[in-house]
């Protein structure tokens, strides 16, 4: 009988769209450390735009939306999301009036090598997307003709008016029928634990598949977290039976969700690690299998995970396959330099997710 996925009824023309920040990515060659560093090497990355990237590449209709300055540094980024062939024609190229600092965010990138790991800093604060009015942007134009709208727990940590904007944006969508893919993707460095996990909790009653149940959980309850079956706390290394209570709490309290995915990462050096992945679907959960690979550039992992699961449902693999191929779409981000997962199309992926692993953790 052929498996068809009751979140696409027709996947044969999906659209995808999704909302964020692209960043300038400055990183010294040959892991060297930044306070020695006498060059760096220009990138462009950021959540939302990897999987925009990672989908295009793998031939989905892929749009990207934000919020640019309209200088060198706003057109190079836009014109490397194109040259990928990411739809950018929403994006906005802001003018000083409308953003007065007028500026793309900028991070750094130090990469860790054997037990030394590796340290990201931040320079984004008053960039042109946390700078602008959204309450310009008509949403029924913005996300008419699109099947799936994707967002993370990053873009609204950067102003309470991008925060407004993606619950906007994700109540809108459900109007319009898409489906909803939320990840949510804590940074300690952008807001605090209970910021974040207020913030999520308004969103989870729109989402469709969630990405992201770190070690933390993404809800408040009335009582503060006193319901038993929401427990506080989810291991970094969860065994099944823990990940499967963790996923029916979940489902129990939002059974609008249908999809719920988190990989698991096991380091054993800066330079080495294991990847697996737990999923919930259609009431199970399923284990997919464990990867161990050498890493050349670790950012970016968590969004080819998220990009390799919506390519897959889209694409109506069965949900062992599904699973699978999202954890082999991260473990082979890790090989490849930059933000994003460039691949020329899904069939050295599913190589990679056929292969024969005998690994005990």
């Amino acid at each position: 009988m052929e498996h068809r996925n009751p979140l696409l009824p027709d996947v044969t023309s999906q659209k995808f769209i999704t909302f964020g920040e692209i960043m300038l990515r400055l990183t010294p060659p040959n892991y060297e450390k930044i306070r020695v560093a006498t060059s760096f090497e220009a990138s462009y990355g950021g959540s939302e735009a990897n999987i925009a990237l990672a989908l295009a590449n793998l031939g989905i209709d892929s749009t990207f939306f934000s919020v640019v300055p309209n200088n060198s540094l706003g057109k190079s980024a836009v014109r490397m999301l194109r040259s990928n062939d990411v739809h950018c024609t929403p994006v906005i190229l802001s003018t000083p009036e409308e953003t007065p600092t007028h500026r793309l965010g900028t991070y750094y990138l130090e990469t860790g090598y054997g037990i030394r790991p590796s340290k990201v800093t931040y320079d984004r604060k008053h960039s042109a997307i946390t700078e602008y009015d959204f309450s310009k942007v008509d949403l029924d134009s913005l996300l008419t003709g699109f099947n799936w709208l994707h967002l993370s727990g990053i873009t609204p940590a950067l102003s309470p008016s991008c925060a407004d904007f993606i619950l906007a944006c994700i109540r809108k969508a459900k109007k319009l029928g898409l489906t909803v893919s939320f990840d949510g993707n804590f940074r300690s460095r952008l807001w605090t634990w209970d910021e974040a996990r207020d913030f999520c909790t308004q969103c989870l009653p729109y989402v469709d598949v969630l990405f992201g149940i770190e070690p933390y959980h993404l809800w408040r309850d009335e009582d503060d977290h006193s319901r038993g079956d929401l427990k506080d706390g989810v291991p970094l290394q969860p065994s099944y039976e823990q990940q499967d209570e963790i996923f029916q709490a979940f489902v129990r309290r939002w059974p609008n969700i249908k999809c719920i995915a988190r990989h698991v990462r096991y380091a054993h050096s800066g330079s080495e690690n294991s990847l697996m992945a737990y999923m919930w679907y259609q009431g199970h959960t399923f284990e997919s299998k464990l990867f161990t690979f050498n890493i050349l550039d670790r950012v970016g992992g968590g969004d080819a995970f998220a990009s390799g699961l919506i390519y897959a449902m889209m694409n109506d693999y069965r949900p062992m396959e599904m699973v699978n191929f999202a954890v082999a779409s991260s473990v082979l981000k890790h090989t490849i330099h930059g933000d994003a997962n460039i691949t020329d199309d899904a069939k050295s992926i599913r190589a990679l997710m056929n292969m024969d692993y005998d690994i005990k953790r």
